[in-house]
């Protein structure tokens, strides 16, 4: 008598369906993230290693703290998407690569971007892009900012050069420029006032950059103890290293987000 195949277990049946199953949500995926609405764009790494050195401390580099005003911030620094730029994200976009000249009245004292750079050398824009805008009832990026054109700009750098506190004609007490509301592994939030906010005067957000070390142990420290005081910088004072061969820029004046391809507020003389 002939021995038939034996019958397909259930326990394999179920294996079966869950693999189909698996296949499917494979392939339906995609289309599932794009309905989710836009995907956050980040300034691209030009280069897929950092170079040797870019992260290296910087000689002879100290760091100190001031008293920082009310009021409190509402939540940790790193989950503020006013603190940490890379929760709105920023999408690329085509507009000149070059120095704009608006008309109107401009603030003398405003910080100067060519500062960023030791050699205090004009710009080379390599990118433009817009940063989104935060859907504070949702809490999600939005749109990406339309009016200015262009609210960050890729600045063209050498990896592993430092990078300085641009100076302007502001000051928070004892020869002091800046307050550093963030730190992260590839950027840093700078505030020309003592406020732990972007609610009054400029902010400077820096993108791809590597944090000098000592600067990013004694922010975490700080904010670890709560915030009362933040790391403070003066005009000049180094910060970290170009991680490639560019960094982005975004500025801010009383939360909004300004043009920094403007020559009469940014690039005086450029």
């Amino acid at each position: 008598m002939k021995r038939q195949p034996p019958a397909i277990s259930r326990m394999m049946c179920v294996m079966l369906l869950a693999l189909f199953l698996l296949m499917a949500l494979l392939l339906v995926k995609p289309r599932e993230i794009l309905a989710q609405g836009p995907v956050q764009v980040y300034l691209p790494i030009v280069s897929k290693q950092v170079a040797a050195g870019s992260c290296a401390p910087i000689p002879g580099a100290s760091y100190a703290a001031l008293s920082v005003n009310p009021p409190p911030l509402d939540r940790p620094a790193e989950a503020h998407p006013d603190l940490n730029l890379s929760l709105r994200g920023y999408v690329p976009v085509e507009e000149p690569r070059q120095l704009v000249d608006y008309g109107g009245e401009s603030d003398a004292a405003a910080p100067q971007l060519a500062g960023l750079f030791a050699d205090q050398r004009g710009p080379s824009l390599t990118a433009t892009y817009r940063v989104r805008e935060w859907d504070w009832a949702g809490g999600r990026p939005a749109a990406p900012v339309s009016n200015p054109p262009v609210t960050m700009v890729g600045l063209a750098a050498n990896a592993g050069e430092t990078l300085h506190v641009p100076a302007s004609g502001y000051t928070i007490g004892d020869g002091y420029e800046v307050l550093v509301l963030y730190v992260g592994a590839d950027r840093i939030t700078l505030k020309y006032t003592r406020e732990d906010n972007v609610v009054q005067g400029y902010t400077l957000h820096v993108e791809n950059i590597c944090p000098e070390p000592g600067l990013l142990r004694l922010y975490n420290e700080l904010t670890s103890a709560g915030r009362q005081q933040l790391p403070a910088l003066r005009a000049g004072q180094a910060f970290g290293r170009a991680r490639g061969n560019q960094v982005g820029v975004a500025i801010r004046d009383h939360g909004s987000f300004m043009d920094p391809r403007s020559r009469k507020d940014w690039w005086r003389g450029h």
